[in-house]
């Protein structure tokens, strides 16, 4: 464990999804080695096994391999979100944009190629834990753009009602992240000159009044809206 990493008053707790032996064994010590930090709640290796032991515990974050041997992990992502509590976190041997372009748009947090190191494994996990987003610019663009066009239809504007709602110190928020993009909450925060624990409270009144989920969801409405 980094001593400098500051430790939560829980550890978080993970769920491991993948059919591979060996990267189970390995991802399940590696996250074990970070106790209390961290703590391994349950291991899966298809839909099944993971859908059982959701029903059971609530976990943090879901790591989850998008080939679980024949079975595609994109068609599990509803089940594993039944809570909003969890978050899902994809590492993947997955190449093919397209596919982890739905991931996202299926509710995601985040994408971790499976030759990710352990310290980015572990960074990412507490990242999304944390309700940031674990991805890079050029695929959310294109998250936005797939957005954009499936709303390219709509020719009113039913929430206006919402955004009036917004106070200007939410609005000046929202344009410090959409031009932060992929920033953090801690950079935000000191770009914003408050704590990351203001912020978080700023954005959970966000959400609420815009109905939205998450900073990925917020910055698509921000930028389709022209906050």
């Amino acid at each position: 464990m980094n001593p400098n990493t500051q430790q939560t008053s829980a550890p978080i707790r993970v769920m491991i999804v993948d059919d591979h032996p060996t990267m189970l064994w390995g991802l399940e010590k590696l996250i074990s080695g970070e106790q209390p930090r961290m703590e391994v709640i349950g291991t899966a290796s298809n839909a099944e096994e993971a859908f059982t032991h959701i029903r059971n515990v609530v976990p943090d974050v879901v790591l989850l391999d998008l080939d679980l041997d024949g079975q595609n992990g994109l068609d599990m992502l509803p089940g594993l979100l039944v809570n909003p509590a969890t978050r899902v976190l994809i590492l993947t041997g997955e190449r093919q944009q397209s596919v982890l372009d739905q991931a996202v748009q299926k509710g995601a947090r985040g994408i971790l190629h499976k030759n990710a190191s352990a310290n980015q494994v572990l960074k990412a996990i507490e990242k999304t834990y944390e309700g940031e987003m674990w991805l890079d610019r050029s695929t959310l663009g294109r998250v936005f753009s797939e957005f954009r066009v499936s709303r390219g239809a709509e020719k009113s504007d039913p929430d206006a009602e919402l955004r009036a709602s917004l106070t200007s110190r939410e609005r000046k928020i929202i344009q410090v992240i959409v031009e932060g993009q992929g920033a953090s909450n801690n950079d935000l925060a000191e770009r914003l000159f408050i704590s990351p624990h203001t912020l978080r409270n700023h954005l959970t009144s966000i959400y609420s009044k815009l109905n939205l989920g998450n900073r990925l969801e917020l910055y698509v409405y921000a930028v389709k809206h022209q906050l």
